[in-house]
């Protein structure tokens, strides 16, 4: 992503562009799978923790990001792919987490089914986290079991 597309959408999400958060949404539009503020530090050595704490923190209140739990203590972070002011519920995709390799990998084509709440509730966020072993790490094993035999 060029420096330009990220002010861009930066400005689209409501976002006055400065270089720390160009650069936190140029390396999150980088990655393949989402990160934590701890990969991010280990990526962005210009930075300090608090910036980039403080850049996540403003870029998930305007949208431009997501963030989740997915059972290995610390939060992850992805870019939000949506080109609408917030992004919809309805857009939002399955995460995947390896207990062996715990890899945390977006499901891209799979939707979060959106529960039909009582009256009176309104989904803000939503999250969809599935956990078991990953195809890598599943033909390890499968390889590992055979040559045991």
């Amino acid at each position: 992503m060029s420096t330009k597309q990220c002010e861009d959408i930066l400005r689209e999400k409501g976002v006055r562009p400065t270089a720390a958060r160009i650069l936190v949404m140029r390396k999150l539009w980088e990655q393949t799978h989402p990160v934590s503020l701890l990969e991010l530090e280990t990526e962005l050595e210009t930075l300090d923790k608090s910036t980039i704490s403080r850049t996540l923190s403003l870029l998930l209140e305007h949208h431009a990001i997501h963030a989740f739990e997915d059972g290995s203590g610390s939060m992850k972070y992805e870019i939000c792919r949506s080109h609408s002011e917030a992004c919809p519920v309805g857009e939002r995709h399955i995460h995947f987490f390896c207990e062996v390799c715990h890899q945390t990998v977006c499901l891209n084509d799979i939707k979060i089914p959106v529960a039909q709440l009582p009256e009176g509730y309104v989904i803000d966020t939503i999250n969809y986290m599935v956990k078991g072993i990953c195809p890598s790490c599943g033909r390890k094993r499968r390889a590992e079991s055979a040559g045991d035999k």
